[in-house]
């Protein structure tokens, strides 16, 4: 691992926390979940069927115990959380290499290690970027492998946030795929339900606003990567993906009206993004054709 040269240093530069190796049958059931969640008349794959590029991520999740947990709802310590004090954690973005789906109703194997390490300054203070490398094999086959990139800080930077947020306007694009997604605090719910995550800024307003200085509740950055990803689905549902890069780029909230757009940008290749009438980029993501 590599560690910059700077304050964050001491905490990590001992910090080398083993490979971790867990089971999980993938089940049709959070297939089903997500599904709903979507308004999907059926759900997008039952048994035996290919998994949709990322809902990998409904799979294989930890629940720790409700003691465990800090006050923001996150778990105070994990094997792949940086030993940090006043620890807050950002998902940044990632990439996705698939060389076979996943198949629903199938036992499938996840080994998952911390590749890289290392301290940035930022605009507003020191930040911390590991990037966690996670192999998924069914039937002894390596299927997907996977790097997440999360930030770190030590203590909460001051946010670059609207005040008041405009729930009425909504975002034009003349994109040739597009999806309308108006997230409230339900969709936020069930979708820290079928993620397992607790963090209160998605369904505790007043925390969120009070504590985190936010104006609403987040949208998660995880809904907003497989909101982009229903673009390909739905626009493009007989081309297996190859490879998916993604990168969160500003929060959005609850009450906004947001816009995935799209298009394919030559026969091979498509970009992605999420937009509201304030912001062009909230996320976006590349996704490359086998």
């Amino acid at each position: 691992m590599h560690i910059a040269q700077n304050g964050l240093r001491p905490y990590v530069e001992s910090w080398n926390p083993g490979a971790v190796t867990e089971d999980d049958v993938l089940s049709p059931a959070p297939v089903a979940a997500l599904s709903a969640l979507l308004d999907q008349p059926e759900p997008v794959a039952e048994a035996g069927d290919p998994l949709p590029p990322l809902w990998h991520w409904l799979y294989f999740l930890r629940w720790p115990a409700q003691q465990d947990l800090g006050d923001d709802g996150h778990p105070r310590d994990g094997h792949f959380l940086p030993p940090i004090p006043q620890r807050q954690r950002m998902f940044a973005g990632g990439r996705c290499e698939i060389a076979a789906p996943l198949r629903v109703g199938e036992p499938a194997e996840r080994i998952s290690s911390v590749n890289t390490v290392a301290t940035k300054q930022g605009t507003t203070g020191e930040l911390l970027f590991v990037t966690v490398r996670s192999e998924y094999l069914q039937h002894g086959t390596t299927c997907v492998v996977e790097e997440q990139d999360i930030v770190y800080r030590s203590g909460r930077g001051a946010g670059q946030h609207p005040t008041d947020l405009d729930t009425a306007t909504a975002p034009r694009s003349d994109e040739a795929w597009q999806l309308p997604l108006r997230p409230d605090p339900s969709l936020l719910f069930r979708f820290s339900a079928v993620t397992a995550n607790a963090h209160r800024i998605h369904y505790d307003a007043p925390y969120a606003q009070g504590e985190e200085g936010y104006p609403g509740l987040v949208v998660h950055g995880p809904l907003l990567v497989l909101t982009m990803l229903e673009l390909v689905r739905r626009n493009a549902p007989d081309r297996s993906v190859r490879s998916v890069s993604y990168r969160l780029r500003r929060p959005a909230f609850t009450g906004e009206r947001l816009l995935a757009t799209g298009a394919p940008t030559d026969r091979n290749a498509a970009a992605l993004r999420i937009a509201t009438h304030r912001e062009r980029r909230h996320a976006t993501a590349e996704v490359t054709f086998a």
